[in-house]
């Protein structure tokens, strides 16, 4: 079982890159709803803590962070990072990491001589911290190396002002396989098997039944924990998330989602 797992992650990330964007660009729709007042008040999962509470948070702290702060903390966490240029549209602060994070590689699916001009590489600084975050929980889960589906991902509206949200502005990221130091690939779509509505987290949460499957759900549970981002999409949420974890810090949102 575990060989055929493997033989799937492989595959999984040998399928090409624009393949496996599709399904995030169609999940982009659904985690647009998320957005509205009256989606996100229907939504069982929706936790509003006191404002005050959500404000001392770290996906809080990180997305409402000015460009310059978001940079020195980079610089002070001694993240090894360039500047993205051009300047991307819709990307406040666009970086390029260029190193580990905890002593996790976070790369696109890219082949490896593609990804150091690749566009699907460029992260908001903002991202970038509570990346550095979610890699030291990795670290302590063994995990060497987060491959991704996309991180920047230009807006389809033709003019964009700067500022965006989501991907368009850098903010999110899809996690599609995690790589641990024995060399064994944790992947959401082999390991993660979907069933929409399903809880996650907490009390009457589906119970997994895959060693693999059960790291992944304590991953984004102890993450969510730690209010590390706002919203943290899985294949409990629609199909279209069925092989990555949407990870995501916003501006001024209050509020925390893992469905």
């Amino acid at each position: 079982m575990a060989e055929a797992a493997t033989r799937a992650s492989s595959k999984l990330l040998a399928s090409g890159f624009e393949k496996s964007l599709r399904p995030a660009v169609l999940g982009l729709c659904a985690a647009l709803l998320l957005s509205s007042g009256s989606a996100g008040a229907s939504n069982p999962y929706l936790e509003i803590p006191a404002p005050s509470e959500a404000a001392a948070s770290r996906a809080y702290r990180y997305a409402n962070m000015t460009n310059e702060a978001a940079y020195a903390e980079l610089a002070a966490r001694r993240i090894a990072f360039e500047a993205a240029r051009p300047p991307l549209p819709g990307v406040r602060a666009p970086v390029r990491l260029r190193g580990p994070l905890h002593g996790v590689v976070v790369h696109s699916s890219l082949p490896a001589a593609e990804r150091r001009t690749s566009s699907f590489e460029i992260l908001d600084a903002r991202l970038a911290l509570a990346l550095d975050d979610f890699c030291e929980l990795l670290a302590l889960h063994d995990v060497v190396e987060l491959v991704h589906y996309t991180m920047y991902r230009p807006s389809v509206v033709r003019e964009v002002s700067q500022g965006q949200t989501r991907h368009p502005g850098g903010l999110a990221i899809d996690v599609g396989a995690l790589r641990k130091r024995s060399g064994r690939w944790i992947a959401v779509g082999p390991h993660w098997p979907s069933r929409v509505g399903a809880k996650t987290c907490g009390t009457g949460a589906r119970e997994l039944k895959s060693r693999p499957a059960r790291e992944l759900v304590s991953i984004v549970c102890e993450a969510a924990d730690l209010r590390i981002f706002h919203y943290m999409l899985t294949p409990h949420f629609d199909e279209h998330h069925a092989d990555h974890l949407h990870l995501e810090i916003k501006p001024a949102v209050k509020w925390f989602l893992v469905n």
